[in-house]
């Protein structure tokens, strides 16, 4: 080709004109010449040579010039020996290359639920592969202009981009960087796994080159294009295009092949029909990188990030189209490409789906208008991790965005738990006394929801009634580095900012890894993994993949177990959780609820299941004061009466970890705490259907004034455990009692 006539092959001709001996002693024998000047008389020769002389022969008689060539080609030499023996022995480990065939249609997937039961299908979006010269030109130019703009000059492996790659990674400028071309992708998808090892990198560049060296330039794309995943089960940019805008790939128009362009860099999370804005964000950087390259003029960029492309409604419902999206993201994770129709068995039950469902929508169409809350989300792990249901959201063919797994939001309090386990390791006791009044941490005062104090609490009555002070002394106590540790050492994966507010729950999370977070109270501290495919095989029975046990080991030391089971239960016996309902169990959890209602949450759990739910409006908009102790307490309920049907019942992991000489009753402030209801204080919390205490819709623990961003924090010991000596609103005998005050009567 012509194309091939114009490469150079790099060479190592010599010339011989160089003299690359590495001892230079003729050079040394040398007389230097003077120029403009005669030589001077021999009387005038001093038999010691000037000072600078000396330094200059003392130079060439060491490790010179030619010194440092000849050891250069040496080491060069044996780093190309051995860069050969490196790629000849990766080459060697590659599977046969016997075709490249594009598959006729695309193929199918079987989801089952654990019992075998057929939940959903997927495949059936595919297309038939496209022509090159059938698309619109400023299709293919759009995924290399945001995937690899050097495609048409490099050889298969781009140097430039590789460094480039390295220079971003090494700085820790932005995410991890490949350095990828387009043929390097496309090989990793017709021969490879999806591995990330050096083995897998060195493999993939061999194939990259053997491609580039067997097909043209625009084969690869076109091969590229029909191959690659956009997600939700579409490969190719023909299937994609059908998925997402209801037409084929020759129609799509500038602002589509944009965001078909866009999902290269994560097709799970930028699915136009999952995350709008995200897709919409992502397209206008490819409109942009194709007018600096030169693809589109500048009025067609205009125009395009003017009216962005806009995905189609699907027309399947039902919350388990959320779970079957989530299964094929991680399919592509856990075996590749799929050319083959295969069946995947999950850890999913259709019985908690479905109860979980009709949990979140039944709640929200009676509910939603009057407290202003449009959507949910709901997920279920046992406690080994095995997501149970996964519900995303409330109507699946109006948003297919999936709340449980992508949405970020603000926990509240429902991150105390990781903030009162922090101060447990680090030396205190649910018994443990603090006091509950104003404080001031660098100008940030947080304050209770009722803005009013309790004066000395014990941890577990702070961590019930969800006392924002205390929660913010125990978090700079054991230090906000140490808080956000201990969260992501349980499970939270998102990032966490280490300041004050954090013991309130101002970082954003998901709702699946909150709720994984909380497993290790339910199993006694082990770690672990959430995860939905437990086997997948072809139709006709192979196997391709089995999960084995896995976890991330113990992550919470038993004794810390039982104080936080103890504290946590305590919540839904007298505090902001009274409300739920579980005849016969002893629950655990914590309600949440971040600034001005924007986010209600409740996560509870029991050694047979763990569930969280999440309430709040995609805009972030305020709610009608929907709280974790209302609208969420009420569907984890329901969903989790019908999850516990006809299951034995069990205890939560406890053990012995109060001291004998101190026992909790004989506490010295025992009479104060009594304060806190007109009936005593019970020794054991008694069962639900003996509560007293009615509930109220906003009986929760926001805290008015949060704030993000708080770099200069006061150390623990600046801290005081009592607040300063401001006068404190003390219960009068016309008031029936303090909690009736906060919570209502």
């Amino acid at each position: 080709m012509a194309r091939e006539r114009q490469r150079r092959e790099p060479r190592f001709d010599g010339d011989g004109s160089g003299d690359l001996r590495a001892d230079p002693r003729e050079d040394r024998m040398a007389k230097p010449k003077r120029k403009g000047k005669s030589a001077p008389p021999p009387n005038d020769i001093d038999d010691d040579p000037p000072p600078r002389a000396a330094k200059q022969k003392k130079k060439r008689g060491g490790f010179g010039l030619g010194g440092v060539v000849y050891w250069g080609a040496v080491l060069s030499i044996w780093g190309a020996i051995g860069t050969g023996g490196l790629f000849a022995y990766h080459a060697a480990q590659l599977p046969p290359i016997d075709t490249l065939a594009v598959p006729k249609r695309p193929p199918n997937i079987a989801i089952l639920a654990a019992d075998g039961e057929l939940l959903a299908n997927r495949g059936d979006t595919g297309g038939a592969a496209v022509r090159l010269v059938d698309l619109p030109p400023y299709l293919p130019k759009a995924f290399v202009a945001i995937e690899d703009r050097r495609f048409y000059s490099h050889w298969g492996v781009d140097p430039i981009g590789v460094a480039r790659a390295l220079t971003r990674n090494v700085a820790g400028r932005g995410a991890m960087q490949g350095g990828s071309t387009l043929t390097q992708q496309l090989a990793k998808n017709l021969f490879l796994t999806q591995e990330r090892t050096i083995s897998r990198k060195i493999q993939e560049a061999i194939l990259a080159l053997w491609l580039e060296h067997k097909y043209s330039k625009d084969q690869i794309l076109e091969l590229y294009l029909n191959r690659v995943y956009f997600g939700s089960g579409a490969y190719g940019v023909e299937a994609a295009a059908q998925r997402y805008f209801g037409h084929g790939a020759a129609q799509a128009t500038l602002a589509e092949a944009a965001v078909l362009a866009g999902l290269m860099k994560a097709p799970s999370k930028l699915a136009p029909d999952r995350n709008p804005e995200g897709a919409t964000e992502r397209a206008a950087q490819v409109v942009t990188a194709m007018a600096q390259e030169g693809h589109i003029t500048e009025s067609m960029a205009k125009l395009a990030l003017g009216r962005p492309a806009v995905a189609r409604r699907d027309r399947g419902a039902g919350s388990i189209n959320y779970a079957a999206d989530y299964v094929m993201d991680m399919l592509d994770d856990t075996i590749g490409a799929i050319d083959q129709d295969i069946v995947v068995t999950t850890t999913l039950d259709r019985k908690l789906q479905e109860a979980g469902e009709k949990a979140v929508t039944d709640e929200l169409d009676k509910k939603g208008d009057k407290f202003g809350v449009s959507q949910g989300a709901l997920v279920a792990l046992d406690p080994n991790g095995a997501i149970r249901a996964l519900v995303g959201g409330r109507n699946y063919a109006e948003s297919q965005f999936d709340r449980a797994v992508s949405a970020k939001r603000q926990p509240g309090s429902a991150f105390k738990p990781f903030v009162y386990l922090a101060g447990l390791e680090h030396g205190l006791t649910p018994d443990t006394i603090r006091e509950d009044g104003p404080i001031n941490v660098k100008g940030w005062q947080p304050e209770n929801y009722s803005r009013e104090y309790f004066g000395p609490v014990t941890l577990t009555k702070a961590l019930a009634l969800s006392l924002n002070t205390v929660a913010v002394r125990v978090g700079l106590e054991a230090g906000p580095k140490t808080v956000v540790k201990t969260a992501h050492r349980l499970g939270v994966a998102s990032e966490l900012q280490p300041n004050a507010s954090i013991a309130l729950g101002t970082s954003e999370v998901t709702p699946l890894e909150l709720v994984a977070a909380y497993a290790p109270f339910a199993n006694g501290g082990v770690g672990v993994q959430p995860h939905i495919i437990s086997k997948v095989r072809t139709a006709a029975g192979k196997q391709l993949y089995a999960r084995k046990g896995s976890s991330n080991g113990r992550v919470i030391e038993p004794q810390y177990v039982a104080m936080m089971n103890t504290m946590m239960e305590e919540t839904l016996s007298t505090g902001t959780a009274r409300k739920a309902e579980l005849p016969g169990w002893r629950a655990a959890g914590k309600t949440g609820t971040s600034q001005d209602f924007r986010d209600a949450w409740f996560v509870g759990y029991t050694p047979h299941l763990v569930a969280g739910v999440w309430l709040g409006n995609d805009d972030n908009s305020p709610t009608k004061k929907v709280s974790g102790g209302n609208l969420p307490v009420e569907v984890w309920s329901r969903f989790m009466k019908a999850a516990h049907q006809g299951v034995p019942v069990a205890a939560l992991p406890s053990g012995s970890w109060r001291s004998a000489a101190a026992p909790e009753s004989a506490s010295p402030i025992a009479p104060l705490l009594n304060l806190f209801s007109s009936d005593p204080e019970p020794e054991a919390a008694p069962p639900k259907s003996t509560r007293r205490r009615p509930a109220r819709d906003d009986d929760e623990d926001i805290a008015p004034g949060s704030v993000h961003g708080l770099e200069a924090l006061l150390p623990p010991a600046d801290i005081p455990n009592q607040g300063p000596p401001r006068p404190r609103r003390s219960p009068s005998r016309e008031e029936k009692n303090i909690f009736e005050k906060l919570f209502g009567g």
